[in-house]
């Protein structure tokens, strides 16, 4: 408990002071974040604030897990540094969706091969318990991919990859310690400190964005600790054992992951990659229907707790079972707020000839805005 203790407060304090600095540094050197047409901010706000969230995850995580007791959190650091890199670099100067994809894989690999976090079985999902070597490298590529990516793309309203992140990571870290899994306890408490000392300065109307830096890192521990999770859990032998614990641990990145999955899934039938940006994710559903930052942050965190709360007391139905009504309770939650949104119109009118009559009018622009005729 001592160690937890010391990581998460550790955390929080290098990464509360750390992001003022950070703030003042981005506007001196002008990194910020240009509003455009995707954007639902209208103002320059600086990007770095995953700088502030790795330095205190990192130092609190090495400082917080007993040396000795683990040989795995060196490679889960260095793969952090090199997500850690992969952001700074991309909130800087932009780096293109292949290279951004080859550092993932990177940072994935080393996790699997040095780190040994591996999918080894189904756990029954669809009758399938044990699968081949082969099958579980690819799946657990996928997997930590498609997580890393999740928080990524869920990152576009004030405070709610931080929000996401942080129901994420104390699920996470209460369960490991429960478990006995004393780094993965660590990790997930550290990375639960920066973030609420983050979210502090992001929560609507935001100081500072967490970037590509943050919500990548967010992204790659979440993956780490879900894999982990679904293996100890699923251990019968283990000393907290939890029935159907994949649909379990997908419930916990519910959200995220599934609207990742869904819309990389709308992108690849539309014959685009599924990293071509759009506004079809839910927050922007959410927004359309008139819902502020704020309230669009509770929402989303308030219905990933319920989907966890649902996969747990269904946990005795079987994985296969939890997750079928998970997917249709999710497909359900997105088709009401997406069919509840206003149908925008487009009213056309005959060409006024008379110049004297636009001058004294306004016309409304197609983007809703009032302009003077001239």
């Amino acid at each position: 408990m001592n160690n937890i203790l010391l990581s998460g407060g550790l955390a929080f304090l290098i990464t509360f002071f750390a992001i003022p600095v950070i703030i003042q540094v981005a506007k001196d050197k002008k990194l910020f974040d240009e509003p455009d047409e995707r954007k639902v901010h209208k103002n320059v706000i600086p990007t770095l604030g995953g700088l502030g969230i790795f330095a205190g995850f990192i130092i609190a995580t090495l400082m917080g897990v007993p040396s000795g007791i683990t040989s795995e959190l060196q490679y889960f650091a260095a793969a952090a540094t090199v997500i850690f890199f992969l952001g700074i670099k991309d909130d800087i100067l932009v780096l293109s969706a292949s290279k951004k994809f080859i550092g993932q894989l990177i940072a994935a690999g080393i996790i699997i091969k040095f780190g040994g976090v591996q999918i080894t079985s189904f756990h029954g999902f669809l009758g399938i318990y044990e699968i081949s070597h082969i099958t579980s490298i690819v799946l657990t590529l996928f997997t930590i991919i498609v997580i890393t990516n999740s928080f990524n793309l869920i990152d576009g309203v004030d405070g709610l990859a931080g929000s996401l992140g942080l129901l994420t990571t104390l699920v996470f870290g209460i369960y490991f310690f429960y478990a006995g899994q004393l780094t993965y306890a660590v990790m997930a408490f550290a990375l639960a400190g920066s973030t609420v000392a983050f979210l502090i300065y992001n929560f609507s109307p935001a100081k500072i964005f967490m970037g590509d830096t943050g919500s990548l890192l967010l992204g790659l521990i979440n993956a780490i600790l879900v894999i982990k999770f679904i293996n100890v859990a699923g251990n019968p032998a283990s000393n907290f054992p939890v029935e159907a614990a994949p649909a379990i641990g997908f419930s916990i990145l519910m959200i995220p992951l599934f609207d990742t999955l869904r819309v990389f899934g709308l992108r690849i039938l539309d014959r685009r990659s599924p990293f071509s940006p759009d506004r079809t994710h839910v927050h922007h559903f959410l927004l359309d229907l008139g819902l502020s930052h704020r309230m669009v942050t509770i929402t989303c965190v308030l219905v990933n707790m319920t989907f966890i709360g649902m996969a747990f007391f269904m946990r005795s139905l079987g994985t296969t079972t939890v997750l079928g009504i998970l997917l249709l309770s999710a497909f359900i939650f997105i088709g009401i707020i997406y069919y509840s949104r206003p149908k925008h119109r487009l009213t056309v009118t005959k060409k006024v000839e008379n110049t004297s009559v636009l001058k004294s009018r306004k016309i409304l622009s197609l983007a809703g805005e009032a302009v003077e005729a001239e």
